[in-house]
């Protein structure tokens, strides 16, 4: 077997996979193509594995725990796009940027403090 033929392949479906996370605006197509990219990288150990005949068989070894854990990334990535799309309505990629919701890092710090200064003033009324 020619080493050409699946490492083309895996070039393709990586290049594929990079395409989708750069161009995609959809939180779950975007891990479905990082999920690509992760299996060009088991082709490309699997190839390699047997291209180079290794006996302790490394490369296969390697894939199955990138297996495990492209099943867990998923598992953990679709729960929180699930939640984000309970909480914010959306799971566009572009709108869920900005975890302020448009207010910049000085307005958040300047509302986290007054809202602590609220809350504050709440318990010492509430004391005496």
């Amino acid at each position: 077997m020619h080493l050409a033929y699946p490492a083309v392949l895996a070039a393709l479906l990586f290049c594929t996979g990079l395409y989708g996370v750069l161009a995609r605006r959809n939180a779950i197509l975007v891990l479905m193509s990082v999920e690509l990219m992760l299996n060009a990288v088991n082709l490309n150990l699997v190839a390699f594995d047997v291209w180079l005949r290794d006996t302790l068989h490394a490369g296969q070894a390697l894939t199955l725990f990138t297996i495990a854990i492209a099943a867990a990334e998923i598992g953990i990535g679709l729960s929180i796009v699930l939640m984000v799309y309970r909480n914010r309505g959306t799971s566009d990629v572009d709108k869920l940027r900005d975890t302020a919701e448009g207010r910049s890092a000085d307005d958040a710090a300047s509302a986290l403090a007054d809202k602590a200064a609220h809350e504050a003033a709440q318990k010492a009324e509430a004391a005496a």
